[in-house]
């Protein structure tokens, strides 16, 4: 692990800091990963959480952070109960309204670069919630 990560674990809880770079996702693949391992996630689930929680982090450093380095992106792992994990993404930026995102089905959407990450997580996660401000994202997931 390189200077711009660090990994706090105990039985039920992971937790990931990275700094704001892209190069810095690889890190959360891993982290995904050993979720997997550590909390015996079903495959399928499995794929769900790697795309949701990658998007929110990749949404954290270029929307969230704006790419500063110097600010971090917290990702938060707890086993709630044999079945079910909460991943949290916590960046440090200014926030969003997540309802005044655009319908990335629309027809005059459909052809738009970006806007479907939130869409994509409220359908591959079995709950998405958007906290403070938008700054704090919290995914859940039947594992």
């Amino acid at each position: 692990m390189n200077a711009t990560a660090s990994v706090q674990q105990s039985m039920k809880e992971r937790q990931l800091v990275i700094s704001s770079q892209l190069d810095n996702v690889s890190l959360v693949e891993d982290f995904i990963e050993q979720l997997q391992e550590d909390f015996q996630v079903k495959e399928d689930v499995y794929g769900n959480i790697l795309v949701t929680v990658t998007e929110a982090v990749n949404n954290a450093i270029k929307h969230g952070n704006k790419l500063d380095p110097n600010k971090n992106v917290t990702v938060r792992a707890q086993l709630l109960n044999p079945f079910l994990l909460t991943v949290s993404i916590r960046d440090e930026g200014q926030g969003f309204d997540p309802q005044s995102l655009p319908d990335p089905t629309l027809p005059e959407n459909r052809l738009q670069e970006t806007g479907r990450g939130i869409f994509f997580m409220r359908q591959l996660a079995d709950k998405a919630t958007f906290k403070e401000n938008g700054t704090l994202v919290e995914l859940t997931f039947n594992i």
